[in-house]
């Protein structure tokens, strides 16, 4: 992988490379991952420069539940331990949730991109769809700051708590289990 080409021509567009739409040949699996708390490794080492964790962040893909980085001429499997993003800053204005990553993506909870809930040892995961089959994870303190602005509304019928963001209500939990 040409990582300097590869750099210049992504930092030239402006824009996210149109990975989905790249069909190169595998070329098997390296010793990339990504730690539950977001940070990206080589080799077991940390990837020091976010620059370079920014590269890497724009060429990923996720095919079922595996990921891949992906450029015209080669495709690599890395391991991701629960998300490739976390969500690190929340605004709230006009009505709407923005949500910053640690890889500086940029998103707002809406019917693109929604919110989405899980539960699991640790308690309250949510996650907000960033692009692709891509998900950042919301950092412990923005995941207890988004359970401060959740509400008791209608949903389906029955009473949920859920959060609001650009008209839409994510539901978390059924009421009568808070």
């Amino acid at each position: 992988m040409d990582l300097g080409r590869l750099y210049g021509d992504i930092e030239a567009q402006g824009t996210l490379p149109p990975v989905d739409l790249w069909n190169p040949p595998f070329c098997g699996d390296i010793d990339m991952r990504i730690s539950h708390d977001g940070t990206w490794l080589h080799d077991g080492a940390p990837i020091r420069r976010p620059a370079m964790v920014r590269l890497f962040a724009r060429i990923l893909r996720r095919e079922g539940d595996r990921y891949f980085l992906v450029t015209p001429v080669e495709k690599l499997g890395i391991t991701v331990e629960d998300s490739p993003f976390i969500a690190v800053e929340m605004t709230v204005a006009e009505g709407a949730l923005t949500f910053r990553t640690n890889v500086d993506d940029i998103v707002t909870a809406d019917a693109a991109h929604p919110l989405r809930f899980e539960t699991g040892p640790d308690g309250f995961r949510p996650y907000i769809h960033v692009r692709g089959a891509l998900y950042a994870r919301l950092s412990r303190a923005l995941a207890q700051e988004l359970a401060g602005l959740g509400e008791i509304r209608d949903e389906r019928g029955e009473p949920w708590f859920g959060v609001s963001s650009a008209d839409l209500f994510f539901p978390v939990i059924q009421a009568d289990r808070l």
